[in-house]
C-alpha cells in the first residue's frame, strides 16, 4: 500500500473529510488530494508527523510508507546501518 492510499484509507475510516484534514495540516485540500492519489511524492517530514498524530498511526509506519527513514534515524544513520546488517546476518 502506498503512503497516499494508507493515509486516505485511515482518514476515511475515521470519517475525517479531506477539507478538514487538510485544514488541520495547514495545507490546501487540492495538494493533499494529490498526495492521497499518489500524484505527488509524500510530503515533508513535519506533515508526515502531523498526519500520524491526527490519524493515530505509528510514525515509523508512515515514514516507511513514504520510503524514507524517520528524522531520528537519519541523524544516527551509521548505527541504523550497523544494526540492520547485524540483523540480516543473523537471519541468514
Amino acid at each position: 500500500m502506498s503512503f497516499g492510499s494508507l493515509v486516505r484509507a485511515r482518514r476515511q475510516e475515521l470519517e475525517i473529510g479531506l477539507n478538514d484534514f487538510a485544514e488541520r495540516l495547514e495545507v490546501s485540500p487540492a495538494y493533499w488530494s494529490r498526495i492521497e492519489r499518489d500524484r505527488e511524492k509524500p510530503p515533508r517530514d513535519h506533515l508526515i508527523e502531523r498526519a500520524a498524530a491526527i490519524l493515530g498511526l505509528r510514525l515509523d509506519e508512515l515514514f516507511v510508507q513514504a520510503e524514507r527513514l524517520p528524522p531520528d534515524m537519519r541523524r544516527d544513520i551509521g548505527t541504523v546501518v550497523q544494526v540492520y546488517r547485524r540483523m540480516r546476518a543473523v537471519k541468514n
